[in-house]
């Protein structure tokens, strides 16, 4: 057993932590206060490598392996969850199902745009009555000569409506199975497409420099040739792009833990009371031992997750496991760290409330805890 990062992997953590600090970390605050995602910075993001990580470089990518990729986004949590969940649902989930299940045609159409993060693609398949239940959806595509006829509705979609979206994977029902189920396929929308509207959310409580969308399709035309790898296979492709984001959402949540428990160790060897750091206290210390040691549990979790894959070997049991411990365990660092900073924690003034704010999506985007749980209990035979 090595637990070693290779070179490769320690000079990616240092370099993203080295962007993170010095390009985002100056205007963070003021992009979530000002409810403003910045495509400057993303276009930063891209320049560094931070989009097309795992892709091939024939199609723009550098051709890493899954540890790199989430590496990079643990190291970008670490300083925002808004810019992390830009890079995110850029790799996993805008740009994964392209070069998953696209032609060659569409990677090469659409990839190396995305690869550079000159443009970003959405993931289109929560809809207002069909999060967990995602085979609730209501979204249809009727096929009229050589085109589909798509109409309905997505929300809460990342990346979805701002200057650089390019377009959207949707899902929609195009028909019905032997056993009387919907058959879900899978198509590229562009934005500019007539009849699809992309709306952005605004007011949200967390990663509110994030592209977030609401996505209209009034009578949207596209070619045979827009299909998403074969028609009747958008389900698999949904839930197979659903495993490698959990990977990235625990890599958001092992960051933010990770950044949330350096700011309370910070603060709590500065702050003094009763004439000493409060560091030294032990109702203090404990906290910041329980964090340090659920932090360890976490990334040897993610990372044991991400070699699987790499190995090629079955991961989606530990996926889902380490996408449940490390959403919820940003939960207790950041409520231990906003604790630690008593009052001064509730102010927007430490950069401890935006972490406090953050983490709450990692509990719901992405498969939900308790979906995640039944994930686990079914794979350990319950």
């Amino acid at each position: 057993m090595n637990f070693d990062l290779t070179t490769e992997q320690k000079m990616i953590r240092r370099e993203v932590r080295k962007f993170a600090e010095n390009e985002i970390a100056p205007v963070a605050p003021e992009l979530d206060e000002k409810e403003e995602f910045s495509a400057a910075l993303t276009r930063k993001m891209g320049e560094i490598g931070l989009f097309g990580m795992f892709v091939s470089e024939e199609y723009g990518g550098q051709a890493l392996d899954y540890i790199s990729y989430i590496v990079a986004v643990e190291e970008v949590a670490r300083i925002d969850g808004s810019q992390a969940a830009t890079i995110a649902a850029g790799n996993s989930l805008g740009i994964g199902p392209i070069n998953y299940f696209g032609t060659k045609e569409q990677k090469k159409k659409y990839l190396p745009q995305l690869c550079r993060g000159e443009k970003l693609w959405g993931f289109g398949l929560t809809e207002p009555t069909a999060g967990s239940d995602a085979g609730g959806s209501k979204t249809t595509a009727v096929k009229e000569g050589k085109e589909w006829v798509i109409n309905g509705s997505k929300i809460f979609i990342t990346n979805a409506a701002c200057e650089l979206t390019l377009g959207v994977t949707v899902q929609a029902i195009t028909g019905r199975r032997a056993n009387g189920k919907p058959e879900y396929t899978c198509f590229l929308v562009e934005k500019d497409t007539p009849g699809f509207k992309a709306v952005p959310m605004h007011k949200k409580m967390m990663w509110r420099a994030s592209n977030t969308a609401e996505l209209y399709f009034d009578n949207v035309r596209v070619p045979e040739e827009n299909i998403l790898g074969k028609a009747g296979d958008g389900f698999h492709q949904m839930l197979q792009t659903l495993d490698g984001g959990r990977l990235s959402i625990g890599a958001m949540g092992l960051g933010g833990a990770q950044g949330a428990f350096d700011l309370a160790l910070k603060y709590a060897k500065s702050r003094e009371q009763f004439g000493q750091p409060i560091s030294k206290f032990q109702a203090i210390s404990f906290k910041l031992a329980d964090c340090a040691v659920e932090i360890e549990c976490a990334r040897n979790l993610l990372y044991k997750a991400c070699w699987l894959r790499n190995e090629k070997r079955p991961f989606e049991k530990e996926a889902a496991m380490a996408k449940l411990y490390c959403s919820e365990l940003m939960g207790r660092a950041a409520n231990h760290a906003v604790q630690i900073h008593g009052g001064y924690g509730l102010m927007k003034e430490y950069n401890v409330e935006r972490f406090y704010r953050d983490q709450k999506l990692l509990d719901i985007g992405e498969g939900t805890s308790e979906v995640q749980r039944i994930v686990i209990s079914r794979y350990i035979g319950c």
